[in-house]
C-alpha cells in the first residue's frame, strides 16, 4: 500500500490535477479560457475528462471529502468495458479527477454499486483508528453471458485505507455469488443501527432483493420487494434505501429509489421512488402507485451519498444526465454525458401520502457571478413581447421567476431560450390540460436519434401562482417547479449558443413581476482544490 501510495503522489506531481494528465498542456496553457472549452461540455455539472461515463457510484463522504465514482470507460466514448472512474469534492461544486479506482478483472467488468465508512472496521480491513472505507460492485463477466449462462454477475468488494486514494480488492471475491439470477447487480449497502447488521439492496431483474451481513464479506438473504409494485416497463436498476424524517414533522419514512430502463414517463429511462417502513429485513411500501424523482428525459440511475454527517443532516442525491433511448449517439466529442448538479431530497407529507422534493443543494450559490433582477415587458401575447435578455451568459446560468395565473385562464404559459439561427427550448405550463412541459421539437441538433425529438410533460396541479427555477448549462437544462415539487431534466444540442429569453402568455396579467437571472462561473477554474494528499 506504500508503495502504491507514493506512485499516486507522484502521479499528481506530474499531472498536476490528478486527473488523467494527458489533456493538461492543452487545459492549462491560457488558464483565462474555459478548462474544457468542447462544444456542448458543462461548465457547471460533473464530467469525465475524456471516454464514456454513466451511473454515479460508491458516493460516500468521509474526511470533509465528497467522493464521485461512477460507470467509466476510458478508451472510448461509447459504452464499453465498464470502469469506476473517481473524482473527489470538499464542497460538492469543485472536483478534482482521480486516476481510475477499479479496473475490470478476471470476474469481470466493474459495473455500479456503492462505498461505505466501516466505522467499527467490521469487515477487518483497517483498523480502529483508521477505519477502511469499503466499496461494493457489481461483477459483470461478459465470456459467461455470451456463453449463455444466466450467473454472470456477482457483488464484490474492495477497500481503501487511505481516504479513497487507492483500492484493493477482496481476495474471497465474489462475496455474493449468482444464484441462478440473470439481472442480479447494483449493490447499494448501509448500517442498520437498530439491527446491528449491514444491509445490501440489490437490483434483480424487475424487483430488489434484501440482504444483511455482520462483515461486509458474508451475506444473506432477508426478503424481496417489488414484484407488485411500481413501474415494470424494464428492468429495474441502481436501488437505494435510506430513512428520511417528514418535513415539519418529528415522523421518519423510509424512502426507496429505484431505476428502470425502459418505462420512463416520457420513454426510456427514469427513476421511481416508494415510501414506506423497513424493520432491518422488509421493507414496506405506504402505497404501490408509481411516483418518479425527475418526470424529464434526462435523469437516470440517481442514488444518494453514504455516510453524511449527522450535523449536516441532509439527503443529497446525484444522477446520471442521459437516457439509453440515445445516450450513446448525443453529439459530444472527447467524453460523453455529465451528471445532475447535487439535489437535496425532502419529504413531504399530506394526508397520509408521502411525496420527494428535489433542490438544488445551497452550495451552488458560489457560483453566482452576475445578478440581475429584471422586469418583465408586458405585451399582449407571446408573438410580440420580444426578448427579455440578449446576453451570451443564457447558455451557462440561472434563473428564477413567478408567473401569475389569473382565474378564468386556460392556456398556456412560460418560458423560450433561442439562438441567432432560429432554433428554440421551450419550457411551459398548460394551465388547461395541467402540464408542465420541456419543448425540444426544435432545440437545435436533434437528427442523431429519432427518440430525442418531442415533447417531455408531466401533469401538475398549480394553484395561483407558479414559480420556475431553471439551470441551463452548455446542453442540459434542469427545471424546478415550486420549490421542487416537480423536476425535469432535458439535455439539448443546439447548433449555436441560445442568447435570447422571452417570456409567453396570452393574458399581460399572467406575467412574472421581477425575473432573477444570474451568470454562473465555471467550475473548472484553476483554483486549489483543498484536497491532502
Amino acid at each position: 500500500m506504500k508503495i502504491q501510495k507514493l506512485l499516486f503522489l507522484l502521479f499528481c506531481i506530474i499531472t498536476t490535477s490528478c486527473g488523467s494528465g494527458k489533456n493538461n498542456k492543452r487545459l492549462d496553457a491560457n488558464p483565462e479560457q474555459a478548462r474544457y472549452p468542447e462544444k456542448y461540455r458543462p461548465q457547471f455539472h460533473f464530467s469525465p475528462e475524456t471516454g464514456w461515463m454513466n451511473d454515479p457510484n460508491g458516493m460516500v463522504y468521509y474526511g470533509g471529502e465528497y467522493h464521485l465514482f461512477y460507470q467509466y470507460y476510458p478508451d472510448s466514448t461509447v459504452w464499453g468495458p465498464m470502469h469506476w472512474g473517481h473524482a473527489i469534492s470538499t464542497d460538492l461544486v469543485h472536483w478534482t479527477h482521480m486516476p481510475v479506482a477499479l479496473y475490470p478483472d478476471s470476474l469481470g467488468y466493474i459495473f455500479s454499486g456503492s462505498a461505505v465508512t466501516d466505522a467499527k472496521n467490521s469487515s477487518g480491513f483497517g483498523t480502529g483508528s483508521n477505519p477502511p472505507l469499503v466499496a461494493i460492485f457489481t461483477y459483470h463477466n461478459s465470456e459467461l453471458e455470451k456463453g449463455g449462462s444466466n450467473t454472470f454477475q456477482s457483488q464484490g468488494i474492495a477497500w481503501s485505507i487511505d481516504k479513497g486514494r487507492t483500492w484493493t480488492k477482496y481476495s474471497g471475491n465474489p462475496v455474493l455469488p449468482n444464484p441462478g439470477k440473470r439481472d442480479f447487480r447494483d449493490p447499494k449497502v448501509f448500517w442498520h443501527k437498530e439491527t446491528g447488521k449491514w444491509i445490501m439492496i440489490l437490483a434483480v431483474h424487475d424487483r430488489v432483493n434484501l440482504f444483511s451481513s455482520a462483515d461486509l464479506k458474508s451475506w444473506s438473504f432477508e426478503s424481496e420487494f417489488g414484484a407488485d409494485a411500481g413501474a415494470h416497463g424494464g428492468v429495474w436498476e441502481c436501488p437505494d434505501l435510506f430513512p428520511l424524517k417528514v418535513f415539519g414533522s418529528d415522523d421518519t419514512k423510509w424512502v426507496m429509489l429505484v431505476s428502470i430502463n425502459p418505462g420512463g414517463p416520457n420513454g426510456g429511462s427514469a427513476t421511481q421512488y416508494f415510501t414506506g417502513e423497513f424493520d432491518g429485513s422488509h421493507f414496506t411500501a405506504d402505497e404501490k402507485a408509481v411516483k418518479w424523482i425527475d418526470w424529464g428525459t434526462d435523469n437516470y440511475a440517481g442514488v444518494t451519498w453514504s455516510d453524511i454527517p449527522e450535523a449536516d443532516g441532509r439527503r443529497l442525491f446525484l444522477g446520471w444526465m442521459s437516457n439509453w433511448n440515445y445516450a450513446t449517439v448525443v453529439p459530444t466529442s472527447l467524453w460523453r454525458s455529465a451528471m445532475t448538479i447535487p439535489r437535496e431530497l425532502i419529504l413531504s407529507g399530506e394526508n397520509g401520502k408521502y411525496f420527494l422534493i428535489s433542490r438544488p443543494v445551497s452550495e451552488l450559490s458560489v457560483l453566482k457571478k452576475e445578478v440581475k433582477s429584471i422586469v418583465p415587458r408586458v405585451k399582449d401575447n407571446m408573438s410580440d413581447a420580444g426578448p427579455l435578455i440578449e446576453d451570451p451568459g443564457l447558455n451557462q446560468c440561472e434563473i428564477e421567476f413567478e408567473y401569475r395565473i389569473p382565474d378564468g385562464y386556460h392556456d398556456s404559459l412560460g418560458i423560450i431560450l433561442e439562438n441567432n439561427i432560429g432554433e428554440q427550448l421551450v419550457f411551459g405550463f398548460s394551465v388547461e390540460a395541467k402540464l408542465i412541459f420541456i419543448d425540444r421539437t426544435n432545440s437545435g441538433n436533434t437528427n442523431f436519434s429519432k427518440r430525442f425529438v418531442g415533447v417531455a410533460t408531466a401533469p401538475y396541479e398549480s394553484g395561483k401562482r407558479l414559480k420556475m427555477h431553471l439551470f441551463i448549462d452548455a446542453s442540459s437544462a434542469e427545471l424546478f417547479i415550486d420549490e421542487g415539487k416537480l423536476v425535469m431534466t432535458s439535455l439539448f444540442f443546439a447548433g449555436e449558443k441560445y442568447s435570447k429569453l422571452r417570456f409567453f402568455s396570452k393574458n399581460p396579467g399572467s406575467f412574472p413581476e421581477i425575473v432573477n437571472y444570474y451568470t454562473l462561473e465555471s467550475i473548472w477554474a484553476d483554483k486549489k482544490s483543498g484536497l491532502k494528499f
